[in-house]
């Protein structure tokens, strides 16, 4: 008997599911290109944000004024203010030319360098500590009160600040790779920031310090052949500035302690007085960014040898470190010292060259293999946050409010009225906005200081003319009413020829008064305030 056995057939198995596609992950090269664009990214959102929202300050009047001018005029502008700032004016000349004088044209150059210095940051920390140093660097040279504002800025100090970091970044390529173009390079960046702004001149001994030590000596020779070109370039700025002399910073008073204390917030990006006030937590980000910025400083003094480069190499060690705290401390020691004893230049605006280090300081610092992770982290983040609560009570804010107070004079201005300005250079503001109000046929008051009509586009820096009681008489023989504007009037406690301005404000204020009467006056701002007076017309008895 045969038994026949049945098979069962195997139970269904469901079918094995795909394997899960890996998330691609991102190149070294990809991930420091991140490390650079976050930051970069933040900075233009940070620096765009309410971009024309702030009025035209009394310096930014001027240089609309000199960028306005053509071929001679614009050489003579320049001239006036002893060459400083002049390819800024070039180049806003050029973008005026094609684009018109519009809040965000004068602004844009700032804009756009702010935003370059802030990548250029985090890209030199990212090669000398590290990518989460850079990302760090980045981060907080994005949220800097002084870099925002002056990005928001038609002044040359931008640009300044971006050209030297360029320098710097290919100072620190030299040092790994010596090579001609880089010498010629890092010659030609500096050119263009001195350009930019004289003082950009102070970080050349900061970066000649780190090449004293033995070992870096082979670079002196290049080093002295670039400083030689950057000479060349810069011939026509030599000359203009020896022609003008100093007498353009009358007004920079010597180093105070409340001079030193703007200048510390400026540098910890704690506030900007006197543009903003300051507030109710100055104070804590300026002591916890000194404490952790000399924290990190005896760390790099005293400290053993620590990793450089990229994620722990030993590349560049201690020189990069060094050259972070020379960038940092040799500007400021030199102002603070050359204000002493010759010329006063101790101002945060001087010093704006030295805030990528303090970042690259802390950055690095943060970051540093023996501090926690976290804890690091968070401290960034505390410092991130108080630096933002700097910032956004800035945003159009006018320190300066021109527009304002120019505003108020067209809207209460009558037939018959005439309008002085001291110093003449506020005339420039009033010059820019009454261009652009919509009623252009409405009469303007009639100038009588300076007597130029307000069609008439000039340059007027440092132009602290006054009226003779005839002056007044003649010029203002048909004045029903005068408008007397005045700001930047002189100090009664400062420099020997700003006090002399201020003597001579109250006399032509008192000259005016006694011909056209009292006003009240109407201010307009608070840093450097402006004053608007209206005189009725009345002359004062007795």
């Amino acid at each position: 008997m045969t038994v026949s056995a049945t098979r069962t057939p195997p139970p269904d198995r469901a079918p094995a599911p795909a394997p899960v596609p890996a998330a691609p992950r991102l190149t070294p090269a990809q991930r420091d290109r991140l490390t650079v664009a976050g930051p970069a990214a933040l900075a233009a959102v940070l620096c765009f944000t309410s971009l024309t929202g702030r009025s035209l300050g009394f310096d930014e009047a001027a240089t609309v004024t000199i960028a306005a001018q053509h071929g001679a005029k614009l050489f003579s502008g320049i001239a006036h203010d002893g060459g400083n700032m002049s390819g800024f004016y070039v180049l806003l000349h050029v973008l005026m030319s094609w684009f018109g004088n519009g809040a965000v044209v004068l602004r844009l150059p700032s804009a756009l360098a702010s935003v370059a210095t802030v990548a250029i940051t985090a890209r030199i920390a990212l090669r000398l500590f590290g990518r989460r140093a850079g990302l760090a660097s980045g981060l907080l040279a994005a949220v800097s009160l002084p870099l925002i504002f002056w990005a928001q800025n038609a002044r040359g100090y931008a640009l300044m600040v971006a050209f030297v970091s360029a320098a710097c970044l290919v100072f620190i390529s030299l040092h790994e790779r010596p090579r001609l173009t880089g010498w010629i390079a890092y010659a030609v960046l500096m050119s263009l920031a001195t350009y930019s702004s004289f003082v950009a001149v102070l970080v050349v001994p900061a970066q000649l310090l780190t090449l004293l030590p033995r070992r870096q000596r082979r670079a002196l020779v290049p080093f002295a052949l670039s400083l030689l070109g950057i000479a060349v370039l810069c011939t026509p700025l030599i000359l203009l500035a020896a022609r003008r002399g100093s007498g353009q910073l009358f007004w920079v008073p010597r180093p105070t302690h409340e001079i030193e204390v703007q200048v510390l917030q400026s540098l910890t990006s704690a506030g900007l007085e006197p543009s903003f006030h300051a507030t109710a937590t100055t104070t804590l980000l300026l002591v916890l960014t000194l404490a952790l910025a000399f924290a990190a400083t005896v760390a790099i003094v005293v400290g053993p040898r620590v990793r450089g480069g990229r994620e722990g190499s030993d590349a560049r060690g201690r020189w990069g470190e060094g050259l972070v705290l020379s960038w940092l401390l040799v500007p400021v020691a030199l102002t603070f010292v050359y204000s002493l004893l010759f010329q006063p230049l101790f101002l945060p605006r001087n010093l704006l060259m030295s805030l990528p280090a303090v970042a690259i300081l802390l950055g690095g610092g943060l970051t540093h293999p023996r501090v926690p992770v976290r804890a690091g982290w968070a401290v960034l983040g505390v410092l991130l946050v108080l630096r933002g609560l700097q910032l956004a009570p800035s945003y159009a804010t006018s320190p300066e409010p021109w527009g304002q107070a120019s505003a108020y004079v067209l809207a209460h201005d009558r037939p018959g009225d005439c309008i002085a300005f001291y110093p003449a250079d506020g005339r420039m503001a009033f010059q820019y906005y009454f261009a652009r109000r919509a009623d252009r046929t409405r009469r303007l008051p009639r100038p009588i200081l300076p007597v130029v009509p307000f069609g008439t586009v000039r340059t007027y820096v440092e132009d602290y003319a006054s009226l003779t009681p005839g002056q007044i008489t003649r010029r203002g023989a048909s004045c029903r009413r005068v408008w007397f504007v005045s700001s930047h009037e002189g100090q009664s406690n400062g420099p020997a020829r700003s006090r002399t301005n201020r003597a001579r404000f109250l006399q032509l204020q008192a000259r005016l008064e006694q011909a056209f009467g009292r006003g009240h006056p109407r201010q307009f701002g608070y840093a450097s305030a402006i004053h608007v007076r209206l005189l009725p017309g009345v002359r004062r008895s007795g």
